[in-house]
């Protein structure tokens, strides 16, 4: 997919994307997934540039620490939501959303992250337990959790959802796969329900990073050299990018395709 300019930005150059100090300023983002990894770091970062935060993770002790560091570096401190995505109901992402708006009145941004790749097996013996939670955390949930945010994004000025992708079509990957290319679809149909022309536009975007040196990425692949990939903090500019004021009316907007 390509901006509705026609153009697509140069993922790498975006890298050493920078903005001044209040590119974010009083944006309200939520971001899931946010304890560890590039989430961690994408909240450090929007926290710098004047985003007020919304963290969720099913790791607390991991937001506490975040919410410490954003602090310490002179941000905001951050709402923290500890929430298990992977058995989460509409009465829990409801409930998110209810305090979401009792608290702010709207949302900015909303940054699906959350990830889990859970076993990678042959198709033949791929278990079922894994399926679901596999799909519950990184299909069910950004797909509900999106929809129900849709009332508080629309009443905020320039809003913007997002989706960290990661392209695994491939072997032994399984529910995985098809729960990320389930993702990618979604991009489509928002961007389509939501585009530039539409009576209530949001901006959809999507970032493939490739592989990054994530605790999920030591996990499942820890032969790799420690200097193998990017650390997290390398690949927040993109991010940045895409919910600030340089890239609206780009929808969708889709940046890297990295093979991870």
């Amino acid at each position: 997919m390509r901006h509705t300019d026609g153009s697509v930005p140069d993922y790498h150059a975006l890298l050493d994307y920078d903005g001044p100090a209040d590119l974010l300023a009083d944006r309200v983002i939520l971001i899931t997934g946010a304890a560890h990894g590039i989430g961690h770091a994408v909240a450090l970062r929007y926290a710098r540039h004047g985003a007020r935060l919304v963290l969720l993770d099913s790791d607390r002790i991991g937001l506490e620490a975040l919410s410490d560091q954003i602090v310490a570096q002179g941000s905001a401190e951050p709402v923290l939501c500890p929430a298990d995505l992977s058995g989460i109901t509409i009465g829990g992402v409801r409930e998110i959303t209810d305090r979401l708006g009792e608290r702010f009145g709207r949302l900015d941004g909303l940054l699906n992250n959350a990830a889990w790749v859970g076993a990678l097996a042959p198709f033949e013996h791929y278990p079922p337990a894994a399926w679901t939670k596999v799909m519950n955390i990184n299909l069910a949930a950004p797909f509900f959790l999106t929809q129900w945010c849709m009332p508080l994004l629309r009443k905020a000025a320039d809003p913007v959802v997002g989706f960290s992708l990661q392209q695994v079509s491939r072997a032994y990957w399984g529910a995985f796969a098809m729960a990320k290319a389930g993702q990618q679809a979604l991009i489509g149909v928002l961007a389509d329900e939501y585009g530039p022309d539409s009576a209530y536009p949001v901006r959809v975007f999507g970032v493939d990073t490739g592989p990054v040196l994530t605790p999920g990425r030591r996990q499942h692949y820890p032969g790799e050299a420690v200097d193998a990939h990017p650390q997290p903090e390398r690949v927040t500019g993109p991010y940045l990018y895409a919910v600030g004021p340089e890239a609206k009316g780009r929808s969708p907007l889709l940046l890297g395709g990295g093979d991870g």
